[in-house]
This record gives C-alpha cells, structure tokens and sequence, in this order.
C-alpha cells in the first residue's frame, strides 16, 4: 500500500471517544425502555402515565408506570451520576485511579450509620438522612486519611486503608444485623443497591441536593484542576491544599452519602465511570466530570433496565447495586495491570521480622501452655443463669457445647495461621493473608454457590468445593501478576477486586429472601455454634495433617525470600515448590472457611504476631504462628461467648474486629 494511502488510512480509523462510548449507550437505554413500555400499555399511554397516573382503559398498568417504573428510571439516573461525580472528585483530589465511594469505605460507612441510627436513634434520621450518612461516610474517609496520612497518600496505601475499613465496618454491620434481624430484615436488600420505587418522594428528595453538588462541583472546577499539578507547583500558585482537598473530598463524602441514603450501596459505578471516560480521551478535570456523570447515569439505567428485563426469569431477587458490583469487579481486575504503582510498595519482609528469639521452643511450650489454659477456662468457666460458674470436670451435659467449640476454635486458628504464613513468605508480602489476598473471598463464594445450587451438599462436597474456590482465586492471582514479578501491592489490589465481588454475590445472596441466607448469615459470621464433637474432631485431625504436611515445606521458605536466582542455584523447583504451597494454602483456607467464615483476619494477625514474638525461621514461623493463630481463636470464641451474654458474638466476628484493628495499625506504621 503507498505511504499515502496508509496516511489516509490511518486518518480515517475510528477512535474512542466519550461520545461514541456514550451515544450507543444512550440508544441502548432508549431501546429498552421502549420495549418495556412497548410491551405494555404502549408508547403513547407510557408517556402519558410519566405525568398522569391514570389512563383510560389502562389504570393499573398506568399507576404500576407512574408510580414504580417510572422513578425508578429517573432514581438510576440520578444515583449512577451522583456516584460517578463523586469517583471524579475522590480521584482527582487523591490522584489515584483506584478511589471510588466503594473503594475507600465512604459507602460502607454511611449504610453502617444508617443502620445503627435506625436502631438505636431513629429520631436522627428524621433530621435528614443524608446528614447521617455523611456522618457514616466521613468516619470512613477520615479512617482511611488517618491510615495513609504517613505515605503521603499513596494510591496502594489509600485503597489498602478503604478495604480494612470496608471489612471492619462490614463486620460491625453483621454484628449489628445479627442481632437485630427482624428490625433489619428489610434493609438486606436496600444495603445491597435497590433501586425499588413507590413514588417520586425519593427523587424529589436526592434530585436537588445532586443538583447543589454538580453546581459546587462547578464552582471547585478551576481550583480542582490545579491538584493534578505536584505539590510545589500547586502552592506556588497560592492555593491551599489542605482546604481544598477538603473542599473536595467533602464534596465527594456528601454526594455519597445522599445516594446511599435512598438507594444503598451500588458498587463501582464511581469507580468505573471514570476509568473508562479517561481511556476514551477525556483529560481534562471539566470533561471528565461532565461525561463521568453522563456515562455513570447511562450505566446504572442500562443496568437495571436490563435486569429488569431477565428478572422474571430468575428465582430470585437480584438488587442491582450488587449487580454493578459483580459487573465492576473484573474492570478492576483489569485496570490492576496497568496501574503505574512504582515507589510505593510496602516494606518487605524483613523490616518486620523483629529479634530473633533465643529460645524459639521454649518459647513454643510457653504458648502451648497459655493454649491449654484459656483453653480450659473457655471450656470450664461461662456465665449462666446465676452469673459466673466453673462447671465441673465431669460434668458432660455442659462440655459436650463448650468443648467442640473450643477445638474447632483452636484448629481454625492454626490453619488459617499456617496459610497466612506460608503467603507472606512467599509473597515476601507481610500484609498479604487469606483474607486480604480474596482466598478466602474465593472459598466462600463457591461454598454459597455449593450450598444454593447442590442438593444437600455434605461437609466433603463443601471442603472441595471451597478447596475449589480457593484454587480459582489463586489462578487469577497468579495470571495477574505474573507479568509483573508479583509486586506485593499489585497482589494486595487484585485481592481487593476478589474481595468485592465477593461481597456482590454475598448482597445478592442475603437480599434474595432464601430460607437458606439465615444459615449463610451464622455461617459468614464464623460461628461455632453447630459445631459438634464430630465435626470438631474431624476438624481438628484435618489442622492436624496439614500441619504434617507443611512442616517440610520450611526449608522451601527459608530459601523462596532470597529470590528466584538464588534459589535456583541453591537447587529449589521453583515452579514445583510455588505450586506445592500455593495447593496447601487453598487447603487451609477451604478448611478454616468452612468453619469460622471468610473475614476472621488470623492469617493476617497470627504471623506477624509470631514474628513480634521472636519466631524467625521458617520452621519456628509456621510452629509460632500455629500457636498463636489457635490461642487467638480460643480466646475470640470465649469471649464472643461471653461478652454479651446470653447473647453471643460469633467467633469469627470477634477475630475480625481484632484482626482489623490489628491490620489498621499495622498499616498506620508503614
């Protein structure tokens, strides 16, 4: 082909743009609404109906359209466009590609002010909800700042910050549900994104204050537009930063909190919107939140028409903010490749192993023996009728509950200890565990599936279909970043998409009223209360032979830390040696999963306890961290027991919350 005619080519090919992206889109929304309302009392009496809610011969069809389809169109504009306005701001303040209400907690925090006003002070909502969110959605944001306020704000440390936070106010809201699930029944399926309308009440009320914040927006433009300068740039020109990331990010805080109040949490939308209108060209600040708004709008709409559209067809109810979170997770996994995230990898191992005990066994035996005796209080000493009481040895009517529990406890506790540590050494990663890394996200979520999809699944078709799981969400792990030699930060964010579609399917799970979600809800709050002396045992020989068998995987993960190179010349089967414990995680976390649920946090915690305590060496790490993975769990079960009696805390909630305050300080100190 000539030079000209290759020039002329090249001119002629199409290129992405905000408006061809949004157009089809535009049309796409268009056309469905036409089918819906094509398929009903026709076009002309469905225009009718959006202003009159009766039409001749058409009444019920008429109100069903002027009071529900109607503003639930005009909901999903309005919500998608405040979300995706927000995203705007949050990455244009922040710098960081990744920020989103999802992302960094704003979301979780409001819907966990929400339900907590609607216990315990409802007469707060009636002064506004969106100030109660705001509430919520402001205690996240600062969490987050107050996490990664020491790294300058780095984008890794920033969504690592948002992720805890999410799982921490997450864990706080089942607490909150658990007991209180009749009062809260109701909000399962608005917590997980419903668009659902009786009325234009609730349009009326987000429509103006989305309208206040579009127009500050607008009024921040210009002094918004000089944070994509670096700092020194940005105060040579005399504008403060502190005060106008503030301006913004409050800005962001409130547009959330108003969508929350009314819809519940929609995932990614904010986080998506975005993304996408950067990649199709727009760069600047006002174009970006103009067509940001339009496409999140269009977004949100196409997805719920559609859903709309193939809910009939399903069994059950499908709220779509977990839709859009199930549906933004893989653009997350996507963008995690071509993220610039140089410079800001978290501090390798080494700075965290600590002294080395001098006395690694004697060490061992002393946290045997604190072992066996919390163990023996949590068995032998509970409150009951007439308050405290220690409960006789022989006395089988009362150990034949306490004590498979307490096993149970103890043997979750080492294998997810034994999990954690094999993956922080071989990551050289000491924030990566099961939890963070979405192992034990991809555990649960086969396990609901085997739960809901198979008849009467036994305790060996659940192992293997977590084991499953597991093993899925370290293929897409590993297929991730391969490229990229496993950077630990690239490894943390893949684990927090995994984590977030986890939590889509969880949403959709909970609010679809199965009979079954209650035993999914006592199961992901990681209780022991069904556990009885067979199951314990069973557990406890199953902690017992993996911990057999990753006993001779320590000389792999003394030598693993030095390097591909090295331990290749040292005579090491890369390849073999990764997947050998890359199989033995996923079987820990199948197992522990199982039992205490996903979010327990003690393969994050019980590792660099051990290491804080003197356990430096592989084969000391693995013995150290098991002990105190199995201590922690004991000690969270007696005390879910009893802290509330004769209510009760589940375990795994309880090591949740200690595990992520734990996790908030460890990333407080990077």
């Amino acid at each position: 082909m000539p030079p000209d005619a290759l020039a002329s080519h090249h001119l002629w090919r199409p290129r992405l743009t905000p408006t061809l992206l949004c157009l089809p889109l535009a049309l796409g929304v268009l056309a469905l609404a036409l089918d819906h309302l094509l398929a009903g009392p026709g076009l002309e009496a469905g225009l009718a109906a959006l202003l009159e809610p009766a039409a001749p011969g058409e009444a019920a069809t008429s109100l069903v359209l002027h009071y529900a389809w109607w503003p639930r169109l005009a909901m999903a504009l309005l919500a998608g466009g405040g979300l995706a306005l927000a995203g705007v701001l949050m990455q244009q303040v922040l710098r960081n590609p990744l920020a989103a209400p999802t992302t960094l907690g704003v979301a979780s925090g409001a819907n966990l002010a929400l339900m907590a006003a609607s216990l315990m002070a409802p007469g707060l909502l009636g002064l506004g909800r969106e100030w109660v969110a705001l509430a919520g959605g402001g205690l996240a944001m600062g969490l987050v700042f107050a996490l990664a306020w020491r790294r300058g704000l780095a984008p890794v440390v920033v969504v690592l910050g948002g992720l805890v936070v999410n799982l921490y106010f997450g864990a706080l809201s089942m607490v909150l549900l658990l007991f209180h699930q009749e009062e809260l029944k109701g909000l399962l399926i608005w917590g997980a994104g419903s668009l659902y309308q009786n009325g234009w009440q609730d349009v009326a009320f987000l429509a103006p204050r989305l309208a206040i914040g579009g127009l500050l927006a607008w009024l921040l433009l210009r002094p918004l537009a000089v944070l994509a300068l670096d700092e020194a740039g940005a105060r040579s020109l005399g504008v403060s930063l502190k005060h106008l990331r503030l301006a913004g990010l409050g800005l962001a805080v409130f547009l959330t909190g108003c969508v929350v109040s009314v819809v519940g949490i929609v995932g990614f939308i904010g986080l998506a919107a975005p993304n996408i209108v950067r990649l199709a060209g727009a760069r600047r600040l006002g174009a970006r939140l103009a067509w940001s708004t339009l496409l999140g709008a269009l977004l949100l709409a196409a997805t719920d028409l559609a859903l709309q559209r193939v809910s009939g067809h399903l069994p059950t109810l499908i709220p779509t903010g977990a839709t859009t979170a199930a549906l933004g997770a893989p653009l997350l996994l996507w963008l995690i490749p071509r993220l610039r995230l140089s410079g800001e990898t978290p501090p390798r191992e080494a700075r965290a192993l600590g002294h080395r005990h001098p006395a690694p066994r004697r060490l061992a035996a002393g946290l045997a023996i604190a072992l066996l005796g919390v163990g023996a209080i949590a068995v032998l000493a509970g409150q009951g009728p007439n308050g405290w009481q220690w409960t006789a040895p022989g006395d089988w009517g009362v150990l034949q509950w306490r004590a498979p529990r307490a096993l149970a406890a103890a043997a979750c506790g080492v294998m997810l200890a034994l999990a954690g540590t094999l993956i922080q050494r071989l990551t050289a990663n000491p924030m990566a565990s099961p939890e963070v890394l979405g192992i034990s996200g991809g555990s649960a979520i086969a396990l609901m599936g085997a739960i809901f999809l198979l008849p009467a699944p036994g305790n060996l078709t659940l192992v293997a279909a977590g084991t499953l799981g597991a093993l899925a969400s370290l293929a897409v792990l590993v297929g991730i970043n391969r490229g990229s030699g496993f950077q630990p930060e690239r490894l943390l964010l893949t684990g927090v998409a995994i984590t977030a579609l986890f939590e889509a399917i969880k949403g959709v799970v909970l609010a679809g009223g199965d009979p079954r979600g209650q035993q999914v809800i006592a199961w992901l709050s990681g209780s022991t209360y069904y556990v009885d002396p067979t199951a314990a045992l069973a557990v406890a020989a199953a902690a017992l032979l993996l911990a057999l068998a990753a006993a001779p995987l320590a000389r792999w993960l003394d030598i693993l830390p030095l390097g591909g190179a090295t331990a290749a010349a040292l005579g090491l089967p890369l390849a073999r040696a990764r997947l050998a414990l890359l199989l033995m995680v996923a079987l820990l976390t199948a197992g522990a999963t199982l039992v205490v649920g996903p979010l327990s946090f003690v393969g994050l915690l019980a590792p660099h306890m051990a290491r804080l305590l003197g356990f430096t060496r592989a084969q000391a790490h693995l013995a150290g961290a098991a002990l105190t993975g199995a201590l922690l769990m004991v000690l969270a079960d007696g005390l879910g027991r009893q802290l509330l009696f004769p209510e009760e805390i589940p375990a795994g909630l309880v090591a949740s919350l200690l595990g992520g305050a734990y996790f908030m300080w460890g990333l407080r100190r990077l």
